[in-house]
């Protein structure tokens, strides 16, 4: 994976390093942890962590053990050093870079007149569903978080990453519905209803 612009590493060892801050662990386990917590706004495959595992050790910012298990190869564990915690609030500190904002829906909206009316409207509607999805699981979350972490010092932190997916599937549900206002306003209007003649 290719560093950023800005000559830093890859974020994805980052969030490894910071997934070990919360604990020790084997790739099987922070891709559950992963799974768990950030997966909404930020993922990891198998396919990145083993490898980014093994560069943190070999660079001293983890170390692993082996962990015997019956009937069953070693259990390999990582853990963060000292390094690691300090490499982790080094980057931390850094602004947060601008990534790039890609929409397949915005992509199929934009060229929506390609296609009769009612194909863009159930794309809306299918995505206006999803942001409903999301705001009832963020309600679970943050309940099941404020119930079994109370005290705990990055519950605030959690909390703020969480309110940030709640208020923007709102505000998409919000998009959703005056989209397929305007859609249905436009697909009723007689300039769109008007079928094109053909020329003899």
């Amino acid at each position: 994976m290719a560093s950023d612009n800005g000559g830093r590493r890859p974020t994805s060892r980052y969030a490894l390093l910071g997934m070990l801050s919360l604990g020790p662990g084997s790739g099987y386990d922070l891709k559950k942890r992963i799974d768990g917590s950030i997966a909404h706004f930020w993922s990891e495959s198998y396919g990145q962590i083993y490898p980014h595992l093994a560069r943190l050790v070999d660079e001293g910012l983890a170390e692993r053990r082996s962990e015997r298990q019956a009937g069953r190869p070693d259990r390999q564990v990582y853990s963060l050093t000292p390094a690691g915690r300090e490499e982790l609030a080094r980057w931390l500190q850094l602004p947060a870079r601008v990534e790039p904002f890609r929409s397949e829906l915005l992509l199929k909206l934009f060229l929506g007149a390609a296609v009769p009316p009612a194909e863009s409207l159930a794309q809306v509607r299918r995505y206006r569903e999803r942001q409903e999805r999301l705001l009832e699981s963020y309600a679970a979350v943050g309940r099941r978080l404020r119930a079994s972490h109370r005290g705990a010092p990055g519950l605030p932190y959690w909390l703020a990453t969480l309110a940030y997916g709640q208020r923007r599937a709102a505000a998409l549900r919000d998009w959703c519905d005056e989209t397929l206002r305007n859609l249905a306003r436009a697909a009723g209007s007689p300039r769109r209803r008007a079928r094109p003649t053909r020329g003899r």
